[in-house]
């Protein structure tokens, strides 16, 4: 929780709240195949083979990446391996249409198309479903990145869909949607140890799966970290070291025409919280105490085929989380979510699906002297319905018509319509265009929070703020012109209106209203070229201007320097470069323009990995991050972690 400049200096050291509470320790589940060897997987496929491979986040339904009507990145499972990344959101740099800062070591704030500082600690427009299952916080309508755990060696894909998805996915997929698939547990076979060190801690692994004589193929698995604490640009350390632990388990099986799965996943987290606005004496880090959290989830799905393309599908979770910030605030969170989808065989020209969601959560708070959610306890729902349909209009030509309607205790029922339409020049090419509407519905923290904790409150919620809504206008292209070259372009324009600011009521306290308004503009690109046979090169460019404006009778000044604060612009460049069929090196190079208000200035970041597979089943890497030296990504220079200059080594077994 980050409250504006605007409010009295004495309230100043709670406005970092959410971001001092998000620290996790993991027990979630995920599962890795048998080994996967040269020629197994997405890294020996052909660029053209790539363009080609299966998207679900766009229509819900499975279609070829090149024919997407959206601006969609898919990180492959070989991605992930190659990377050399050690946590969910340093894989998710690997998506050019992600702007991803950490803020120290083990809080992140990701978005996509800006909007990734406004106001709070965290991006508040993304929505992100790891397996299905959405694991946004009703308390600020973000993500705690740092409670997001999986086996990373079990991921299949992300697809990273950058604009807005609220038709299929609902309320908050404003500017995004990161859809997390792990592996089915037939694919995850055998056992898997891995062993990841570095400068700054470590990271052990292990998973087992096998198959029942009934058909049902299972994992368990278990995961354990531990970090050291970073450092502040001057050298003295920030007092975020953690540890955080993982166990999970997958069930998969087939019966006829229907298949089924049941995921469950547990997770322990302890994490040093540094003390905002505080400077730790060298060697001795100031800290405000430790977090505590931990979670439980579990998962099921069931799908029938029913032909023709035609399925239904339902899946059912509960999500337990518990977050204890202390001296700040406490948290038991408790949700239940009913989801189903009725995909139809074609008829004639139309291909439609529809479905409905039901959501419903328990929210109890232990508040503090120092910060207050009031009613400390409070029962939400969420309750939606969608329809989507495919219109061929031409032989090349196909319109995508949806809305969907959903309940929000705060706003009520809100619309989020959509049309896209595509033109598939040929198997290779394809224009696209696209009109949204879509809406951040409030939060407990846009409503409910109170500074100080006990009266008088300085701060009194914002009873009357308003869903945030954005009129989102897209054009895209995308191309595969030959076999060896593959790549993406869409221009966006998003009309925002009544954005949060903090006012200040006549009677003399603070409040959270919706009188901000404006637009962002800009485009998004990114392309493959297989360089030569062993050698291919990847690279990505984003570039957005945004303009806001305060509406008459708000008097939050700082507001819109709050909200433009993105990176103007973003490149990267990757190269994956097999030396011969054991060894591999990865270099990335990433340039991110500075920020202003608080400054944070232009950087340049180089990782690399080189990779050995000793033998079947047996690889060795050494990374290096940040080769670079050092640089600052959230928050102002006397209190931002430094992303430091990290060598690791990490030995993975499968058997």
């Amino acid at each position: 929780m980050t409250v504006q400049p605007s409010v009295p200096r004495a309230l100043l050291p709670t406005s970092n709240l959410l971001a001092t509470v998000s620290l996790v320790l993991c027990l979630a589940p995920a599962a890795q195949a048998m080994p996967s060897q040269p020629g197994d997987n997405l890294a020996d496929l052909s660029i053209e083979e790539l363009a080609n491979i299966p998207v679900m986040s766009v229509s819900k339904r499975p279609e070829r990446l090149q024919d997407a009507a959206a601006a969609v990145f898919v990180i492959t499972a070989d991605d992930i391996r190659r990377s050399g990344a050690a946590t969910l959101p340093e894989v998710l740099r690997l998506a050019p249409n992600l702007h991803v800062a950490r803020i120290n070591g083990y809080s992140y704030s990701i978005s996509a198309r800006g909007m990734n500082q406004s106001g709070n600690s965290y991006s508040n427009k993304l929505l992100v479903l790891i397996d299905g299952r959405s694991v946004y916080t009703p308390l600020f309508s973000g993500v705690f990145w740092d409670a997001q755990e999986v086996l990373l060696e079990d991921v299949e894909r992300i697809e990273v869909v950058s604009g807005p998805g609220g038709v299929l996915w609902g309320l908050n997929a404003v500017n995004g949607v990161i859809n997390i698939t792990t592996r089915s547990a037939r694919d995850t076979q055998g056992s898997l140890a891995a062993v990841q060190a570095a400068t700054d801690g470590a990271t052990v692994s292990y998973r087992h799966g096998g198959t029942l004589e009934n058909g049902i193929a299972w994992r368990v698995f278990g995961k354990t970290t531990r970090r050291d604490d970073s450092e502040l640009a001057s050298g003295d350390l920030v007092d975020d070291a953690y540890r955080r632990s993982l166990v999970g388990m997958r069930a998969d099986w087939e019966r006829g025409m229907d298949r089924y799965s049941l995921v469950g996943n547990a997770y322990r987290g302890r994490f040093d919280q540094p003390a905002p606005g505080e400077i730790a004496a060298p060697g001795v880090p100031a800290t405000l105490g430790r977090v505590r959290s931990d979670g439980v989830n579990l998962s099921a799905r069931w799908e029938r085929r029913l032909g023709d393309g035609a399925s239904l599908m339902a899946q059912a979770y509960v999500d337990h989380t518990l977050r204890r910030a202390e001296p700040l605030f406490g948290e038991r969170l408790t949700t239940t979510d009913l989801q189903f989808q009725h995909t139809l065989a074609a008829v004639g020209r139309h291909r439609i699906v529809w479905g409905a969601n039901y959501r419903h959560s328990r929210d109890r708070v232990d508040n503090s002297a120092t910060v207050a959610f009031l009613p400390a306890r409070t029962t939400q729902q969420w309750a939606s319905l969608f329809a989507q349909d495919e219109l061929t209009l031409h032989q090349d030509w196909y319109l995508t018509l949806g809305s969907r309607l959903e309940y929000n205790e705060y706003t009520g029922t809100e619309w989020l319509p959509n049309a896209r339409l595509s033109w598939r020049l040929s198997a290779q090419h394809a224009l696209w265009a696209a009109a949204s509407r879509t809406v951040r519905a409030p939060s407990r923290l846009d409503v409910d929070a109170f500074l100080p904790g006990r009266p008088p409150y300085l701060l009194r919620g914002g009873p009357q703020v308003r869903g945030e809504v954005a009129k989102v206008f897209e054009l895209g292209y995308r191309g595969n012109p030959v076999p060896a070259l593959a790549y993406s372009a869409t221009l966006f324009h998003h009309d925002y209106d009544h954005l949060r600011t903090t006012e200040t009521n006549p009677a003399g306290f603070i409040t959270f209203d919706s009188l901000m308004e404006g637009r962002s503009s800009g485009i998004e690109a990114w392309g493959s070229w297989q360089a030569a046979g062993r050698w291919r090169l990847s690279a990505g460019w984003t570039a957005m201007h945004q303009k806001l404006q305060l509406k008459p009778g708000s008097g939050d000044v700082n507001a819109t320097r709050v909200a433009e604060r993105d990176p103007a612009h973003t490149f990267q460049l990757r190269s994956v470069y097999g030396i011969d069929d054991r060894r591999d090196l990865e270099l990335t190079l990433r340039k991110v323009a500075g920020k202003s208000f608080p400054e944070v200035p232009s950087y340049t970041a180089l990782d690399a990995r080189f990779g050995w597979r000793i033998q079947p089943g047996l690889e060795l890497a050494l990374t290096g991050e940040n080769l670079t030296g050092g640089h600052g990504e959230y928050g102002t220079v006397l209190y931002r972690a430094e992303i430091a200059r990290r060598l690791g080594v990490k030995l993975m077994w499968e058997y």
